[in-house]
Order: C-alpha cells, then structure tokens, then sequence
C-alpha cells in the first residue's frame, strides 16, 4: 500500500490507511485506542484534533491466549556476586539507608567521602550509595504508605547488589533505624543513631569509619558464574514516542521471552500505562487468581485516582503527544509488548518481593523514578528501559539500560543511550534481532560491563520510594 499524506505529518505520529468516519472507532495495534472526533480521510493526520479517548469495556479472560516463547538452545551464564540465600548479584554496593528524611544530610555527608579516586582501590566494590527519601516520621507505620515505605527500605536494604548496609537514624522517627536491617546472613551491617551518637559530625565521622571498614571487608568478594535464571529484569519505559510500540518495546519483550527461557524472571510495571490493555495480560495469566489480582490492581487505581480529583485517562504526557501518542490506550498497548509473549505468572504490589520465576507484574505508578525504585525494591538485579523522546534515568545499585526508540533521537543523545532499537522501523533490523542484541546486553551489563548511566555515576537521586497516605 502506498500513502501519500495530505499535510505534513511529523515522525512518530498516525496516518488514516481508509476512511474513519465521525464517531467510529480508531484501531491501531488491531485493538481500539479512541474515537474520531470528525471524519477523517485517508492519508490524513491522526492525533488529538480529531481522536479522542473514550473506555473501553473488556470482558476479561484468564489464561485463554497461546503462549508461545523461544526455547533456549543452551544454558546462559553471567558473573555475579552470589549471596548467603541463593539469589546473585549483579553489582557489589555499600548502601547509606537512612530511616527517616532528618538524616538524609548526614548519610549523603558520609557515602561522599568515598566517592571518584577513593574508591580506585576496591576493584571489587562498584560504590556507596546514600538512599535517601523524604518521609520516616509523620506517617503511621501500620497505613498502606507505612507499609509500601518500609518494604521499600527493607527491600533495598537486603538486596543481592547491596553487600554491606549502614542504617543511618535520628533516634525519634515513626520507622525506626533497628527494624530496617536485614536478616541476610552475609550482608555487612552497622547502624548509626545521630542522637545516640551526639549529632551529626559526630555520626559522619563514625560513619565514615565504618564505611571504611565495610569496604575493605567487602572487597574480598569477587564475581563467579551464575546461570541466568538467577536474573530478575525490570522492564519500563519513560518519555514514550510512537515508536516506542513497534521498535524497542517488543524487541524487549522478546529479549524478556529469551530470559523466561532460560528460567529467568523480568517483571514488567507502570499500572496507569498498561490501563486499557490489561485484558491482554489477564488472557496470559496462568491462573484466574493471578488474572484477577491484576483487574485489582486496576480497580484499586479507579478510586485512587477518583480520590484525588482524577481519572486513568489523563495521559500521555505533553512529550508523549508531541512523540505522536495520542490516547493512553494507544501508550498502553504499546507498553504491554515490553512484557512479550510468556505467561503471566505472577501479580505483585509495590516493592513486594518477586519470588515467581517468568513474566511477572508489579503495581507501580507510571513515574519513572517511583515505578523503577519499586522494582528494585522487589529485588530486579537489572533494569531495562525504553524511551522516545529521551529520558535520562540511573537507578544505584542496579545498573540501568537505556534502550533509544527511535535512531534521530539516539543520535542526538548518544552518550546517554545504551542501544538503538529505531532500525526496526526502518526495516534495518528486526524485533527479533534487536531482541537477541538486548538479551546479550543484559548478560554483559549483569557481568560487570558499565551502562551509560553508570559511567554518568547517576543513580543517587532516583531512589524515590512511593509515597502515599495522610502525614501527620
């Protein structure tokens, strides 16, 4: 089919292949993304000046699609930092956790006294990382945000890519500094309480002490062989563009079905960006249960939303609009193929630990920085994620791969780009070949190989845990 537009229509955005007329609905991806506001002609601009979102109904069903993943010719392996209880590691970090936001000064103070040359030494130590947020006190520790905080901060606390952990307290907050450490046998642990240890330069140079120490202790510990089902993945996405859906969005999912082949697990998330295209999930769920854990979660967003004045529609975003993306059922559908074509094992809340092995679930706002310190919460040892119009995101301790969606932009900002996925639309390259090229970055990246973030040394600033309920 040849198309000739009618006006000028920038890269990424919809082209009408027949006639639509006013009020009929708009397909792409083979599913309905919205309604045409006015007839539209073939060969003419589609977006917001004449498509508009309208719901969707679903009749959901469990378990009905053909699952179908490659299968693994061989057995897969990568270096890793192999800990007490069986998972493994990707990196080698010292974490600074602070309990409460009133001792975030003091442990950025401590973990940047080891930061550049210092750390030259260690070659089996990738850094010290401050984990700091903004709440600890204020919130009742037994409300939903009370409890999504804390197995946040338990979460990174026992992480496989953390080896040694100081817990940095004030001494008075709702979240005590005690019931954050880990119970992992081989995680290195010291606790410092600044009222206890009589102020803050008191504490940083104590602290500063016992960082030392626990680098020095922690650099005996060298990588060793570990097949790739001990590998969790996060998959997310930021800055979406039209491409997103037809280039690197499937090309890692299919990298995600090489993983699940090789008994991985990869964990896809973004609840309000898989919103209108959910029921393609629940049809790959191994169970009803799990299916219906997700409608749930789905559920449990209606009225969040509604709560604060607002609906699961009110996206994309105006960099999303402007990258061709016009209703967020169209972002949805175009989101979901990060998770591939594997079954839907599991359906997990914000910061819970993944335990299934496959393709997983786990509810996360769209927010990038909040919906990635989740899954590194729930233990992903390596995060993948795809971007069109060119976010710029570190995750510490877990090493990020950014994944451009579109050649012009990667070109554009090549020194923060992993790989680029925009020959697929091209037609230089395939789903499948862009696919396997992923799956080998992530192996090479989970052996130690440094991703443009980390060369950026960026990643301290993005642990923003998930913050909700009344503070008092």
């Amino acid at each position: 089919m040849t198309l000739r537009a009618t006006a000028e229509v920038p890269q990424g955005h919809k082209v009408a292949v027949r006639d639509i007329g006013a009020g009929a609905e708009v397909r792409k991806y083979g599913q309905v993304i919205g309604r045409a506001t006015r007839a539209i002609r073939p060969d003419e601009h589609v977006h917001t000046h004449n498509l508009a979102y309208e719901a969707v109904e679903h009749a959901y069903e469990f378990g009905t699609a053909r699952v179908s993943i490659p299968a693994a010719a061989e057995t897969r392996t990568f270096e890793g930092y192999h800990r007490a209880d069986g998972r493994v590691g990707t990196r080698n970090y010292v974490g600074v956790l602070t309990s409460v936001n009133c001792s975030a000064s003091t442990a950025r103070m401590i973990a940047d006294q080891f930061r550049g040359a210092v750390m030259d030494a260690y070659a089996n130590v990738d850094g010290v990382v401050a984990l700091t947020h903004d709440s600890g006190c204020g919130l009742v520790p037994a409300s939903e945000g009370g409890r999504i905080l804390q197995r946040t901060l338990r979460g990174y606390a026992a992480h496989p890519n953390v080896g040694a952990l100081l817990v940095v307290g004030l001494g008075c907050e709702m979240i005590a500094a005690d019931s954050l450490l880990p119970g992992s046998e081989d995680t290195l642990v010291e606790r410092l309480i600044i009222q206890e240890q009589g102020g803050i330069r008191a504490t940083v140079r104590a602290g500063v002490t016992a960082v030392r120490h626990l680098i020095e202790e922690l650099d005996q510990r060298k990588r060793r062989t570990a097949p790739a089902s001990k590998l969790i993945l996060g998959l997310n996405c930021g800055g979406s563009d039209g491409y997103s859906g037809i280039t690197a969005n499937p090309a890692l999912g299919y990298a995600s079905d090489l993983l699940v082949a090789q008994g991985a697990t990869t964990v896809l998330a973004e609840t309000p960006e898989v919103f209108g295209a959910e029921h393609l999930l629940t049809r790959r769920a191994v169970s009803p249960e799990v299916g219906r854990r997700l409608i749930d979660r789905i559920g449990w967003w209606h009225d969040y939303m509604r709560a604060g004045g607002g609906t699961l529609d009110n996206n994309p975003s105006p960099g999303n609009k402007q990258g061709g993306l016009t209703t967020i059922l169209e972002k949805s559908l175009g989101a979901v193929a990060k998770g591939g074509t594997a079954e839907l094992s599991a359906v997990y809340e914000y910061a819970e630990q993944v335990t299934a092995r496959g393709f997983t679930f786990m509810d996360t706002p769209g927010y990038d920085p909040v919906s990635v310190t989740g899954l590194v919460a729930g233990g992903a040892t390596v995060v993948c994620f795809t971007t069109g119009r060119g976010s710029v995101l570190g995750t510490k301790p877990v090493p990020t791969i950014k994944i451009a969606t579109n050649t012009e932009m990667y070109e554009r900002m090549r020194e923060d780009m992993d790989l680029d996925a925009g020959a697929i639309a091209s037609g230089a390259a395939t789903v499948e070949g862009i696919g396997e090229r992923i799956f080998e970055l992530v192996l090479d990246v989970a052996s130690g190989r440094a991703t443009v973030s980390e060369e950026l040394d960026l990643g301290r600033d993005e642990f923003v845990p998930w913050q909700l309920g009344a503070v008092t």
